[in-house]
């Protein structure tokens, strides 16, 4: 694993966008995993160990998450800025082609990407997120995120984190490893989660009705793998159903799972390997 960065530009100056990368630096044959809301780019360490020998594997955090900066003004978290930058990264990857992993905010992105002129996204993959996305998980979402909890140890941060994700059956390890990389120990000695909380500003603001990305996923012109947990709230099985439509369209459902899949078993990172390399 190597670690990555580059400097983008948004609304209101610089900042610094950073990634973990696995696999050959030289293989054409670029994967971008991109992780959902609140996580980061850690998530995929399972996936993009076992992608490694056939992709240069890059896991970004995406801004005000992980190891990457802070935006000045909160209000511009949101997907014009997280494209801009994305497509700053592949630049400085110089990757002309890429097939796309998302969770949940990370498939939309792909989705969002997918959907452009020209676009250099070929396969898609899409954790557990739909063409829709239904009012009711996000006010879910939205009653946890921004909040900013202390927390005297590690362990009970673990605590707090599996009580609002059924992330599904991970072992101690996965949830360890899930949990230490979202987390950061202030100065005072307790742990916080890592990300900006003021991802929630124009997240909240944003969250009158369903959210209709019909328009992008009918423009989607590559293969599709739409991913769902079995009692995820934010893909449902109507909206899954719809999708799989669309030519071109595979589906899988992860048992025993919610929002959202973490494709850390040979079972779920197997079938996404299998339709990225069909």
């Amino acid at each position: 694993m190597r670690e990555g960065s580059v400097r983008c530009l948004d609304p209101h100056g610089f900042h610094r966008l950073r990634w973990t990368e696995w696999g050959d630096p030289a293989n054409p044959r670029v994967l971008v995993c991109a992780h959902g809301l609140t996580r980061c780019g850690r998530d995929f360490d399972f996936l993009a160990s076992r992608l490694a020998d056939e992709y240069r594997v890059v896991c970004p955090d995406l801004p005000g998450r992980g190891l990457s900066d802070r935006l000045a003004d909160p209000a511009d978290y949101g997907y014009p800025v997280y494209c801009a930058d994305m497509a700053t990264m592949l630049g400085a990857l110089g990757a002309e082609r890429v097939d796309w992993v998302g969770t949940s905010m990370g498939g939309i992105l792909g989705m969002l990407l997918a959907a452009q002129p020209r676009t250099p996204v070929a396969k898609l993959v899409l954790n557990d997120v739909g063409d829709v996305v239904p009012k009711a998980a996000l006010d879910r979402i939205g009653t946890y995120v921004g909040l900013v909890p202390a927390f005297d140890t590690l362990e009970a941060l673990e605590a707090a984190m599996r009580a609002v994700s059924p992330f599904g059956e991970l072992d101690a390890a996965q949830w360890r490893h899930l949990a230490v990389h979202a987390a950061v120990r202030g100065d005072d000695g307790r742990w916080r989660f890592r990300y900006d909380p003021g991802i929630a500003v124009p997240f909240k603001a944003a969250t009158l009705g369903d959210v209709d990305l019909r328009p992008f996923w009918n423009a989607v012109r590559g293969p599709a793998l739409v991913i769902r947990g079995e009692t995820s709230d934010l893909l449902t099985p109507e909206i899954l159903a719809r999708m799989a439509t669309r030519p071109g369209t595979e589906t899988l459902a992860v048992p025993r799972t919610g929002h959202a899949p973490m494709l850390m078993n040979d079972a779920e990172a197997g079938a996404v390997r299998r339709f990225l390399l069909a």
